[in-house]
């Protein structure tokens, strides 16, 4: 007989079936998030943002759908993807510990709300419209300037803030995963080991290549981990839950 089968736990909260949908949300957004990650990867490799202002502007008159892209339009979608993931984990895990899974829960949310003011996305494309109608200097110079400060939103404060509590809120779920039967220690290790892996962003010279290493093959691995999980909880009705080893 299999591991799977015998070690199996009865946890009828985790099973409840007012639960099952939130699942099968959580593990489609952790699938929809791998490939997110892996066209964005495809997108900076094909077609490398500019590094002006200008560049910028020029971009997105060329192609609006690729400025979108290129200021991570995809990403302000993985992050509100993310928000179902964060419910079906505290609902999942709450029993392991209700008080470090409600901060991850509330840590994560907060980190999504900062996404928002990260990416000025279409502040970009509206002063790149803007200057594109400019008819003086003056006019153009000040589209220019706006558009300096709106690069500086997004490589400034809420950005590293994203990034940040996001890391945190996720080692904090990996870590509670090792005192429940719900996800295998795999899985809590590989997200232990991403986030990890994701904070090391700021260890300086190697902190680059540390935060790529974290996404290539690590969290990529993790989602689908997650993913897989989810969908079998989402497939229970109120039975006998298999506990993960």
């Amino acid at each position: 007989m299999s591991q799977w089968k015998q070690d199996q736990v009865t946890d009828p909260e985790t099973a409840d079936s007012h639960w099952h949908l939130l699942y099968r949300i959580a593990g489609a957004a952790a699938l929809i998030s791998v490939v997110i990650v892996l066209l964005e990867i495809i997108r900076f490799i094909a077609w490398p943002p500019p590094s002006t202002v200008v560049g910028w502007f020029a971009l997105f008159q060329n192609n609006k759908l690729l400025g979108l892209l290129s200021l991570e339009l995809l990403i302000v979608v993985g992050n509100v993807l993310a928000i179902p993931v964060y419910l079906a984990f505290y609902i999942a895990l709450r029993r392991a510990s209700v008080s470090f899974m409600a901060i991850a829960t509330a840590v994560g949310l907060v980190g999504i709300a900062a996404i928002f003011a990260a990416r000025p996305i279409f502040e970009m494309l509206y002063l790149s419209d803007q200057y594109a109608a400019a008819t003086t200097e003056t006019q153009k110079a000040m589209f220019l300037a706006a558009g300096d400060a709106m690069l500086a939103i997004f490589n400034g404060t809420a950005a590293q803030v994203n990034y940040v509590l996001a890391a945190i809120a996720l080692l904090t779920v990996s870590v509670v995963m090792l005192r429940s039967s719900v996800f295998s220690k795999v899985t809590a290790y590989v997200g232990i080991i991403t986030n990890v892996l994701a904070l090391g962003f700021y260890v300086p010279k190697i902190g680059i290549i540390l935060a790529l290493i974290s996404v290539l093959p690590f969290l990529i691995i993790w989602n689908i981990l997650i993913a897989r999980r989810f969908f079998q909880l989402g497939r229970l009705e109120r039975k006998e839950l298999p506990q993960q080893s």
